[in-house]
């Protein structure tokens, strides 16, 4: 089946306000040439609510990037509960990206913690997975995806899947500049859709994967013409509107 691609910009730990309304001018500027793609940015949080006006009737949706695992808001300094987010206007938020895994130990039991949490406030997690260069080299990748799959798996069910994305992010390829071939993308998302669909195939086969890691204009297409790579969730490039538009302008040709 087609599945609708998505492009989400992962600003990580970066901008102003000044930058951020540029960056978005920009973005709307050129957004609707693309309408068969889905548009979204993650902002740090404390611009969400900035962001989030500047975007307002647009088709561009806002995500965060991270969120608490807890099931309450209270006493948990400096967390951001999912209804917060969903109160400043956001529809996605990243979950398990491996910079959290890797600086601020999220294990798979916390990440599913929050992929559950996201759902359980209106949210449609982003659940990121991948493998280091260490365990990619030695033959673990299928094993480690399997592994953080099947975590999510086992605390959410299958159903959970229906209204949720999954990222393909080789840590290796992030930030460094290095970009696994389609070849690679392609192998890991049919992985990853594989492991879903011994639970539905059904479920499995509508699941939107992204594939992440150091993707560009001019990787993009040749990334989102493999059958199993439903778009990107993009970094550095999401921080230039003519780079993150091209990426997008690969996503609609794709989608042709």
């Amino acid at each position: 089946m087609q599945r609708r691609a998505l492009v989400a910009g992962n600003w990580k730990m970066n901008g102003s306000r000044d930058s951020n309304a540029h960056l978005i001018h920009d973005i709307l500027l050129e957004v609707r040439k693309y309408p068969d793609v889905d548009v979204l940015v993650c902002p740090p949080a404390i611009y969400i609510e900035s962001v989030g006006r500047q975007l307002d009737g647009s088709p561009v949706q806002l995500g965060g990037q991270n969120l608490s695992e807890q099931e309450k808001q209270g006493a948990y300094t400096g967390e951001l509960h999912g209804s917060m987010l969903r109160d400043v206007g956001c529809s996605y938020v990243i979950v398990g990206h491996s910079e959290r895994r890797a600086f601020y130990g999220e294990t798979d039991a916390v990440v599913a913690a929050k992929f559950r949490a996201a759902q359980s406030c209106g949210l449609t997690p982003i659940l990121c997975v991948g493998e280091t260069l260490q365990e990619r080299e030695s033959g673990q990748t299928e094993a480690v995806l399997a592994r953080q799959i099947k975590s999510v798996l086992d605390a959410c069910g299958i159903a959970a899947f229906k209204q949720a994305v999954v990222a393909y992010e080789p840590v290796w390829a992030i930030g460094t500049g290095r970009t696994a071939t389609p070849d690679q993308a392609q192998d890991a998302h049919a992985f990853i859709r594989g492991q879903l669909a011994g639970a539905d195939a059904r479920i499995s086969n509508s699941l939107r994967i992204l594939y992440g890691g150091s993707v560009k204009a001019d990787n993009a297409e040749s990334l989102f013409n493999c059958p199993d790579v439903d778009g990107g969730l993009i970094g550095g490039a999401s921080l230039k509107s003519g780079e993150f538009m091209a990426i997008c302008a690969a996503a609609q040709s794709r989608s042709k």
